[in-house]
């Protein structure tokens, strides 16, 4: 990508997208196209290809979805298979019909099995059932994934796909609702230790092991494959480490400084025993996550206090 690049990034105000955004900033790229839900719903096809036609971007990162922990999953699966499936083919069939030199395609390590053989490396994919709770959105992924490989394979595009770990940092969803574990139990031990309880509950055992990284390495990871990487292959993004959600609760309620009793309610649903990515052939080409644990929490939470939490 040249510095002059037009570069549009779909989903720019969540997560993922303000992430990649920040980091393009840094490395003096300034030729951004942006749009807003209210702007343009990617969710409708002709109003979407109406967009690439007037802007025709250079460049895109795929990064719009719709996201969200356990409960987000359970209760509105047809709601993330349904925007998930469209927004991605909207904007892939688009970023073919309209010459955009070279797309990145955000996926998830829900894509995987749920009883895969850990670390999950690349060609684990569809070897297996997935996890209920997800399914709908694994599969919406799983589509935009295959999606990207037919029309490399077809058209000669230059579409990747990338599956992220787990992801926490500034821009995140701290909605207990909707949120996914670490930002919910950033704001649970947050406003317990405001209110001087007790005791904080956690939904299910604390046994399962996730991986966990932060979104500035993410969207440094994304930036470095957009230069370097050109293949349809998948290729997995983490930090190469895991730990308990038992664990993950107790640094977490270090930094916040909350010193009461955490209760693990077993009759919740844990997900999959174990989610920890092969992230060995995206060092192989040379990039390695750089933000540690403790001290990427540590800035979450301090974003978190400073520009979510109302007393």
């Amino acid at each position: 990508m040249e510095k002059d690049s037009k570069i549009y990034i779909a989903g720019h105000r969540g997560l993922v997208g303000s992430a990649i955004m920040r980091r393009l900033e840094i490395e003096g790229y300034k030729n951004f196209i942006t749009r807003t839900h209210a702007e343009l719903d990617l969710t409708r096809q002709e109003k979407v290809e109406e967009f690439f036609r007037e802007e025709r971007p250079d460049y895109v990162f795929l990064a719009a979805a719709r996201v969200g922990g356990i409960y987000a999953n359970n209760t509105f699966p047809a709601e993330f298979i349904y925007s998930n499936l469209t927004i991605q083919t909207n904007i892939i069939h688009a970023s073919y019909l309209f010459g955009v030199k070279k797309m990145l395609f955000l996926g998830s390590s829900c894509i995987y099995p749920k009883n895969c053989h850990q670390p999950m490396k690349e060609e684990y994919l569809l070897g297996g059932h997935l996890e209920p709770t997800n399914e709908p959105y694994a599969v919406a992924k799983i589509a935009g994934i295959k999606m990207c490989q037919a029309y490399n394979r077809q058209y000669g595009t230059n579409f990747l796909s990338v599956m992220p770990t787990n992801l926490y940092g500034p821009n995140d969803n701290f909605d207990l609702k909707t949120s996914h574990v670490l930002p919910a139990l950033i704001r649970k031990f947050h406003e317990a230790k405001i209110k001087s309880l007790s005791e904080v509950e956690i939904w299910g055992t604390g046994s399962p092991m996730r991986e966990f990284l932060h979104v500035d390495d993410l969207a440094d990871a994304c930036l470095f494959l957009m230069k370097n990487y050109n293949k349809s292959e998948i290729i997995n993004i983490g930090a190469g480490k895991d730990l308990t959600i038992k664990e993950l609760a107790e640094i977490i309620a270090c930094i916040v400084k909350f010193e009461g009793r955490l209760v693990f309610n077993s009759i919740k649903p844990d997900g999959m025993p174990k989610k920890l990515l092969d992230v060995s052939r995206l060092h192989s080409l040379g990039w390695m996550a750089k933000i540690g644990l403790e001290q990427g929490i540590a800035k979450t939470y301090k974003w978190y206090v400073e520009n979510v939490y109302k007393a």
